[in-house]
């Protein structure tokens, strides 16, 4: 575990932003020392009694990495873009029997991948369950968040027709898995007030599973170098809910960076591989390439701000994605379908340039060696959409392990 956190990785630990870390600075709620350049950083040692910060020292995470499948847990991938959930689950130990997904460049980067994964190409409308029915332990999916009725007055089942998550759940009734998880965007929570998501642990409980309590989980603490944050929804079977416990998975003992991305070390064992990627219009080149690493567009000379910003430097907000520049010392902000929207930039830290297409990949913990299909725009969209790999492996694991409860409890198993 390292000593220290910088400002940026303990406001991100913290889940608050930089300048609120600065206040807690300012009136001493923290100690904070000053490193070799100045900066100021917080021992680990002083922040033990931080819940966030004790889960990191006091991980398990290396007991966890241990976990294998008592037997081959049997699983199903709806919406499976282009494979993060897959290729994490699968590193944990399930067999995928069917992956659906609708978008043909994603079809073809998971058979180009994986020829032996029965890839379904495809409207999930279109698609019969018939023959997976009481065969399948295990569904997954992040089923697009559409916008949900209210017609009915119970907000059940009923009332998600003609969304993507009445489908998942059309799915789950007719195969009844042992357990699904559905994983979505954190705002899905507040969503319409907080009914949609009412409505959705209405249908888990008409289908009869019992869910386990829903979070937020941040990838940084997964050994993905991104602050990315995904809402994890597991449930299981009614007949098993009882009997067994699902635990969260365990932090990784530290925060992962770009330097950790690009560069050998932890996650990788060799330098990121040169990759196609995207160019800047050379008037917007000439604009990033005054912003310093770390920085946007409030760190440009005021003229060039107004001039950049257009309409929008006088609108309320931060606009922290402007003009914004990463820092290899830090996680990537979230990746969108695009490293060069104006509105969500995400600068190279030391070129000026686009992410390329491998270095999206890296900071989403795909394998070098799996290919994207499809033109770079493509390639890109379905690489930001993806949930991170190693977020996926590390729920995976925990799945793993409370399937493999589930096989002692339901078989009476002995090692």
């Amino acid at each position: 575990m390292v000593g220290y956190f910088s400002e940026s990785n303990f406001a991100d630990i913290m889940g608050v932003s930089k300048s609120t870390v600065q206040k807690w600075i300012a009136n001493g709620t923290y100690n904070f020392e000053v490193d070799d350049c100045g900066n100021r950083c917080f021992a680990v040692k002083d922040l033990l009694e931080v819940p966030e910060v004790s889960a990191m020292v006091n991980s398990k995470w290396s007991e966890e990495m241990l976990v294998t499948p008592l037997r081959d847990y049997t699983s199903i991938e709806l919406f499976a873009g282009a494979g993060g959930m897959a290729i994490g689950m699968e590193k944990a130990g399930f067999k995928h029997v069917m992956l659906n997904e609708i978008m043909s460049c994603a079809c073809k980067t998971l058979l180009f991948n994986r020829p032996n994964w029965n890839v379904v190409e495809g409207d999930i409308h279109d698609i019969s369950f018939e023959k997976y029915v009481g065969k399948v332990d295990f569904i997954s999916g992040g089923f697009p968040c559409q916008a949900f009725s209210y017609a009915g007055k119970q907000g059940g089942f009923n009332d998600t027709r003609g969304t993507l998550f009445f489908e998942m759940a059309r799915a789950i009734r007719e195969i009844q898995p042992k357990v699904f998880l559905c994983e979505n965007v954190r705002g899905l929570i507040s969503h319409d007030g907080g009914r949609t998501f009412q409505t959705i642990k209405n249908v888990i409980s008409e289908l009869g599973y019992t869910l386990v309590e829903p979070r937020v989980l941040k990838a940084i603490f997964y050994q993905v170098p991104q602050k990315r944050e995904r809402l994890i929804l597991i449930a299981i079977r009614n007949d098993l809910a009882g009997k067994v416990l699902f635990h969260w998975p365990s932090p990784y003992n530290r925060i992962l960076t770009l330097r950790d991305a690009f560069y050998k070390g932890i996650l990788y064992d060799c330098d990121v591989p040169e990759s196609k990627g995207v160019k800047y219009p050379t008037k917007k080149h000439n604009v990033m390439k005054m912003v310093p690493m770390g920085g946007y567009w409030r760190d440009l000379p005021v003229e060039v701000q107004k001039e950049y910003l257009g309409g929008s430097y006088e609108l309320e907000g931060g606009k922290t994605g402007m003009a914004r520049r990463l820092s290899l010392d830090e996680p990537s902000l979230t990746l969108t379908c695009s490293p060069c929207q104006k509105q969500t930039e995400r600068c190279h830290p030391i070129e000026t340039r686009p992410l390329t297409v491998r270095e999206y990949a890296r900071i989403q913990t795909f394998p070098d060696d799996w290919a994207f299909a499809g033109s770079i725009g493509e390639q890109y969209k379905q690489i930001g959409n993806a949930v991170p790999v190693n977020l996926a492996y590390a729920i995976g694991r925990s799945l793993i392990r409370l399937f493999n409860d589930i096989e002692k409890e339901s078989n009476g198993y002995k090692n």
